[in-house]
């Protein structure tokens, strides 16, 4: 409560000087008709105004005690929230009079006074409003429901019809209410059975993933900070020898990765130009309309077979200046966008001699419920003997493809045009993990599919190293989406339990102290914890999710005292990134006035570095797809530099 209840005891003061300032500069106007009324509504409003700002000030002190895990100094907390919910019965009343006594006619006082009073109305009834929209957006309708889901069930008589029931119920409440949130949020699209299903499923996904926590967001920035500054301390120890010497390559891998790092670097245009205008004005903020203006008014090709929505051109005129190609180069251009069914193109590479088929990113509503729907499908494949599983939603996405390539006869097209070309399936995101799964459903002996920055939960085991074969993966840096699974989310949920919990500093504190760090630097924090050294009994119980972490010893918090939870049965099946994974990580940044000269290196990997999410203020920005563009072209730039030096 601190941080926005400060913000809201800042903005409170403001008005309560300013209507004071007014009320005292126009103290005498108020002799007219009605004018006395107008007065007592100024005068009431101050002192109220006052009692809540001291109710607030009161509230701020009280929430800034204790710790986030000792919450004991905190236990008069609710009645002053009472206090304030209360306050807000006469500030509703007095702002109805105050609109009341402002419209009356009867009141005939100079202009200035009556302006002055409709704009203290009229902020008295904004401020009401969007409390309201507050409180409607964080109220959590479970209530005191959630006490009796968070316990342990092995601890409860759940055989008994009632209790059994009684979970049940409160399951299906949840996932109701996290459906109703997923609803309110996509509410400017057109819902079909498809979409109602969607919602379901990502809310059962929600209810599962929150349902032995109640950690608010303010829980959750603070644990994030702390996870960054214990991570950059980590990583500033220096490093074992052994683990220095394991990174040595080959000079033969060093070959086969710079074959590929090129072939990355030209196949990325594809893979960014399937973002089409969006991407080509991001990357161009001041020609790009220009650039684009003459080709949009011009006629719509017909060489190509386009179906969806380019009313004006823009996106296919963005493609073709991201990737250069003519207008004859391109097959198929579906602009069609559904959630399970995304964009895509297939055009003639002639320069690398190949039929390209690039997949469009998230980019819409429609891909973001694609990309949510998480859960596991069963794949079989006929050169794979143990059957696999997938992520759904993008699964789903590669079946849609899969049936316009060959169903509709777009890759016959393209064999027929150009026989001797081979097949590359490109895409960014999660572009890159439907282009994953689609090279997998598609038997072409000569395929090749880069996929640039996919989502790490994508495929089991089986088909992860099945892939190896033909996929390719570039990951830039500390990418949050190629981090992304069920179980690196309950990992990164324990870790964000155990250093919350432990650390002895208020939340206000932690939170301030990180805003530092993230925005200036220095130091990591040395991390004091408050359980060392004291009994759990001492602490009294907490407020929020560690009375059911602490007490009821949910899972995320069994990892504070012992690590057998990790030998049962996962939650969730182990999903990993495809084919063989290129890592490009800076090697060092140099910044001057108005650019950023940064160097990269690349090199080999395997899935077991992505097993965890890395926090970083770069976690997001190194997943776009200029970024990872940037990044390629650097490494083959510098590549193609040491090689004409060599050769010299």
């Amino acid at each position: 409560f601190s941080l926005p209840t400060i913000t809201y005891v800042i903005l409170l003061s403001c008005r309560w000087i300013g209507i004071l300032a007014l009320y005292t500069v126009h103290k005498g106007q108020f002799n007219c008709p009605g004018g006395g009324l107008l007065h007592s509504y100024l005068l009431v409003l101050l002192i109220l105004l006052a009692s809540i700002i001291c109710a607030l000030s009161a509230l701020v002190y009280i929430s800034m005690q204790g710790t986030i895990s000792n919450p004991g100094p905190r236990k008069s907390l609710p009645k002053l929230l009472y206090t304030r919910l209360l306050l807000y019965v006469p500030e509703f009343i007095w702002a109805v009079v105050g609109a009341v006594w402002v419209s009356d006619s009867s009141v005939h006082c100079e202009k200035t006074v009556i302006n002055v009073v409709i704009g203290t109305v009229i902020a008295s009834w904004v401020i009401i409003i969007f409390t309201i929209i507050g409180v409607v957006i964080v109220f959590d309708p479970l209530g005191g429901k959630k006490t009796f889901y968070l316990t342990d069930s092995v601890n409860r008589n759940l055989e008994s019809s009632q209790s059994g029931q009684l979970l049940y119920n409160v399951k299906n409440t949840a996932t109701r209410v996290w459906e109703k949130r997923i609803r309110l949020l996509c509410c400017c699209i057109v819902q079909d059975d498809d979409h109602r299903v969607a919602f379901t499923s990502i809310a059962e996904l929600f209810r599962t993933y929150f349902s032995d926590t109640d950690l608010v967001p303010s829980d959750i920035a603070a644990g994030l900070t702390l996870l960054h500054q214990e991570q950059d301390k980590m990583e500033s120890c220096p490093k074992e020898p052994e683990e220095v010497l394991c990174h040595s390559p080959s000079s033969l891998v060093m070959d086969d990765l710079d074959i590929e790092l090129e072939n990355a670097a030209h196949y990325m245009l594809f893979a960014a130009a399937a973002y089409g205008w969006p991407y080509y004005i991001y990357t161009n903020p001041f020609t790009a309309l220009c650039k684009l203006n003459g080709d949009c008014c011009g006629n719509r090709p017909t060489d190509s077979d386009i179906t969806g929505g380019d009313r004006h051109n823009f996106h296919f005129g963005s493609i073709l200046k991201i990737t250069g190609l003519q207008y004859r180069d391109f097959i198929h251009i579906s602009f069609h966008n559904k959630i399970y069914e995304i964009p895509f193109f297939v055009a003639l590479d002639h320069k690398k001699e190949a039929i390209v088929v690039a997949v469009r990113g998230t980019l819409s509503f429609e891909d973001v419920l694609t990309d949510l729907s998480a859960d596991c499908e069963d794949l079989t494949l006929e050169d794979v003997l143990e059957n696999g599983f997938v992520h759904k939603g993008i699964t789903q996405a590669a079946n849609y493809i899969y049936q316009k390539l060959i169903n509709d006869g777009i890759l016959n097209q393209a064999f027929t045009i150009a026989p001797e070309y081979k097949l590359v399936i490109v895409g960014h995101s999660l572009g890159g993990g439907t282009a994953s799964v689609l090279a997998g459903m598609l038997r072409v002996p000569t395929l090749r599919c880069y996929a640039f920055s996919p989502p790490g939960g994508l495929l089991s085991k089986s088909l992860a190293d099945y892939t190896k074969h033909f996929i390719v993966s570039v990951i830039v840096g500390k990418d949050l989406v190629a981090r992304l699974s069920m179980p690196n989310m309950e990992d990164l949920k324990r870790r964000i339990v155990r250093i919350v919990t432990n650390c002895n500093r208020p939340k206000y504190q932690i939170l301030l102290r990180g805003c530092w760090y993230e925005v200036f630097g220095g130091d990591p924090d040395n991390f004091p914890t408050e359980l060392d050294g004291r009994s759990q009994d001492a602490l009294t119980q907490p407020l929020l999710a560690e009375e059911s972490l602490m007490v009821h010893r949910s899972p995320s918090y069994n990892a504070l005292e012992d690590e057998s939870h990790l030998n049962s049965p996962p939650p969730y099946p182990h999903l990993y990134l495809p084919g063989k994974i290129i890592h490009i990580v800076e090697e060092s940044s140099s910044r001057r006035l108005c650019s950023s000269d940064i160097k990269y290196t690349a090199r080999w990997s395997n899935e077991r570095v992505f097993s965890n999410i890395l926090i970083s203020p770069k976690m997001v920005t190194d997943h776009m797809p200029d970024v990872v563009l940037k990044a390629l072209n650097s490494l083959s730039q510098d590549r193609g530099s040491c090689i004409s030096c060599q050769t010299r």
